[in-house]
């Protein structure tokens, strides 16, 4: 496999990947999610699974409607072998307090965008 994407390159898409979550305008919204993902790019974690960006941009605009003024950041590096990318994060009510945190995995298509992310809320159960 060949890794064409620079370790630069994945920390922009990944900073253009969390302002697609941050921001409150619609129509950024939905310019950052086609510059974040392909146009069949995927989104799936336990309480959601969008594919294409109209429905990404559905689905975060449920997040917003559901906490509104949340904060999310990433809160690790970026750990990236070929097309795959890991990276946890957190999210936070408007006030500051921790509403969850979490671990996504990516897979990066050959254009440099994100084909799929796979969130995993809270922490790994124990052994």
């Amino acid at each position: 496999m060949t890794d064409t994407t620079t370790t630069t390159d994945t920390g922009a898409l990944l900073d253009t990947y969390f302002e697609m979550w941050r921001t409150t305008d619609p129509a950024e919204r939905a310019a950052l999610v086609a510059q974040a993902f392909t146009e069949d790019g995927r989104h799936v974690d336990q309480h959601a699974d969008a594919t294409g960006h109209a429905e990404l941009v559905e689905m975060i605009t449920g997040v917003h409607a559901g906490f509104p003024g949340f904060q999310m950041a990433r809160t690790s590096g970026l750990d990236r072998f070929g097309d795959q990318v890991r990276f946890s994060w957190e999210l936070n009510a408007a006030d500051g307090s921790p509403i969850v945190a979490g671990l996504d995995v990516a897979e990066v298509a050959a254009d440099g965008r994100l084909q799929r992310v796979t969130g995993f809320w809270g922490d790994l159960p124990e052994a």
